[in-house]
Order: structure tokens, then sequence, then C-alpha cells
């Protein structure tokens, strides 16, 4: 797998920094959408852990959230702050987020966009497995 960036290539670009910052990789990028990559969200120092250890399947949308700020990042050439303000048609599969290995694939495809905000489509994916998908709007 090639990697077009990495953590810390992201890390300039999100405003989520040291074990927040969930993304590995970009796969793949462009005006209308990103591919990244996670296999960090495993790690024990994941912030998003609950007392006792696990890690529930919604957790994947703040994976999915910085994807699409990335994304917003990447299209502006600098870093942008932003609030996600309203989640639609959100479906999550059964069970942990980190019940299995294996690296996560993370899609924002953005769906409408303008300098207050943006829609995207998001999926969240492991070995071809879709585990959360939705629509997420964010606000500048």
């Amino acid at each position: 797998m090639t990697l077009l960036m990495d953590r810390e290539m992201i890390a300039t670009l999100i405003p989520h920094a040291g074990a927040m910052c969930l993304l590995d990789g970009v796969l793949f990028w462009d005006a209308a959408c990103v591919r990244c990559v996670s296999w960090r969200y495993t790690q024990a120092d994941n912030p998003l852990r609950r007392p006792d250890g696990t890690l529930g399947m919604a957790c994947a949308i703040e994976l999915a959230g910085q994807a699409m700020a990335l994304h917003g990042g990447l299209a502006a050439g600098k870093p942008e702050q932003g609030f996600l303000v309203s989640l639609r048609d959100v479906r999550l599969a059964g069970g942990q987020l980190d019940s299995a290995e294996g690296e996560l694939m993370i899609e924002a495809a953005l769906l409408m966009g303008d300098a207050t905000g943006a829609t995207y489509r998001f999926i969240v994916s492991r070995e071809g497995a879709e585990l959360v998908s939705g629509r997420a709007t964010v606000k500048r």
C-alpha cells in the first residue's frame, strides 16, 4: 500500500494532535473525496477508549470526522477549524470497533460545501465490510 501522506503530514492539516490523531495515512484524495487508513485506533493510548479499555463502534464517527477535517484542509491548502453539527442516516455494525484486528479504511465524500461548511457522506470499513456509515455536516 502506497501512502500519499503519512500521520505526521496529516497532523499538520487537522486540529487533532498527539494520540488524538487517529489517521495513519492518505491513500487518495481529490476535490470530491478523501480515502484514509487507520491502524492506530487499536493502540492502548487511544483517548476514545472506555475505562474498561474497549472501543465502541460509534468511535468510528470520530475517524470519519478527522477524514472530513483533513479533506477540508487539503482542499483549502491549510488547516481549518470546523465543528460537527449534524449526523444523519448513521448505521453502526454490531460489536466493538476493536473486536477484530486489521486496518480501517475511512472514506469521506463531499456532497456539498461552501465557505461556511460542508456535508459529507462517510464510510468506515474493515476488509471490505462496512462498519459505520452516514452523512455529517460540518460548520466553519
